[in-house]
């Protein structure tokens, strides 16, 4: 027998998780990446409706982030089509989950098949197996349903919630965070990637009566939509407000100024640097683990892949 590597499991969906997961795959650790399935715009939304499968959307890019494989077949799984016809706007990995679940007549199966042709480090679970809906009630009490039109209506959103209820979640899941060494929240849009992994109650649950450390790697820029004029410290409250305080460990920040040529592209989009308010997450109780953690090569603000895993990895070390 080897020494048990450290278990990691990852929570998250959206742009910010595989960042994460490319730099975490390399090192000696036991990964699990729980993947948001309540996406519903462009081809994954098309795909959910007509064959009534879970949104392979985010999962389709967390294949992508773990595989070892040549990278022309990543591109290839990652293609997706632009003429006019009736694969227009497809992406060819969502269409391959999609086969692979009628071929195995089971999403997850279908999910186990294809990371097992691409040869995925780490295991993938959706969290849940069935078709959910995510829905939002803004301050002023108006629901918004449908994760794409979410960030489209630019009110302050109060809660959000899932349906159909009562929600289940894969078992695979709720036993992955029980026997975790580290429980890692990944950066992503708040609300509409993040947040509706949380929500399901026997994930919540099992969140909060892990043995082991939750830590939230914190957005570094603020998303029009979603989490204007956000700190830090809303950020955590959010998550607090939706599935109870004490429910997260620790803060991952990055600490370094960001350049006025970055904040000028993001002024565009409305979006501005994610205020650390240092005070208020230690009143929280939060553990702040502060470091440089964005790749200065990119013209965008990305997580750095290999600083914020390795600061992670510290963790667990």
């Amino acid at each position: 027998m080897g020494i048990q590597e450290p278990r990691v499991v990852v929570i998250g969906g959206g742009t910010g998780m595989p960042v994460l997961l490319r730099g975490l795959k390399d090192l000696p650790i036991e990964l699990t990446a729980l993947v948001t399935v309540a996406d519903d715009g462009g081809s994954t939304g098309r795909l959910r409706d007509e064959m009534s499968i879970p949104a392979p959307g985010d999962i389709r890019n967390v294949i992508a982030a773990l595989s070892d494989v040549e990278p022309m077949l990543i591109e290839l799984f990652q293609h997706r089509f632009a003429i006019d016809n009736g694969l227009s706007g497809h992406s060819m990995g969502n269409l391959l989950l999609a086969a692979m679940t009628s071929i195995t007549g089971d999403f997850y199966t279908g999910v186990k098949e294809i990371s097992r042709v691409l040869n995925v480090r780490g295991k993938i679970y959706p969290i849940s197996n069935e078709s959910l809906s995510l829905h939002a009630e803004m301050d002023d009490g108006e629901i918004v349903s449908g994760e794409s039109n979410i960030p489209l209506s630019h009110k302050h959103i109060k809660r959000v919630f899932l349906s159909p209820q009562p929600v289940q979640p894969f078992p695979n899941a709720i036993r992955a965070i029980e026997e975790a060494d580290l429980i890692v929240i990944s950066p992503g849009s708040l609300y509409t990637s993040i947040m509706p992994n949380l929500i399901i109650p026997h994930i919540a649950d099992a969140i909060k009566a892990a043995k082991s450390k939750v830590v939230y790697v914190c957005n570094v820029m603020t998303q029009e939509g979603e989490t204007t004029g956000y700190t830090a410290a809303d950020h955590i409250q959010a998550i607090f407000d939706h599935i109870g305080k004490d429910s997260v460990d620790a803060i991952v920040v990055h600490n370094e100024p960001i350049k006025q040529s970055i904040r000028a592209i993001y002024a565009e989009e409305n979006a501005e640097p994610v205020e650390y308010d240092t005070i208020r997450l230690i009143d929280m109780g939060l553990e702040i683990i502060e470091g440089d953690i964005i790749d200065h090569g990119r013209k965008t603000l990305r997580h750095d892949t290999n600083k914020i895993a390795n600061l992670l990895f510290s963790m667990v070390q």
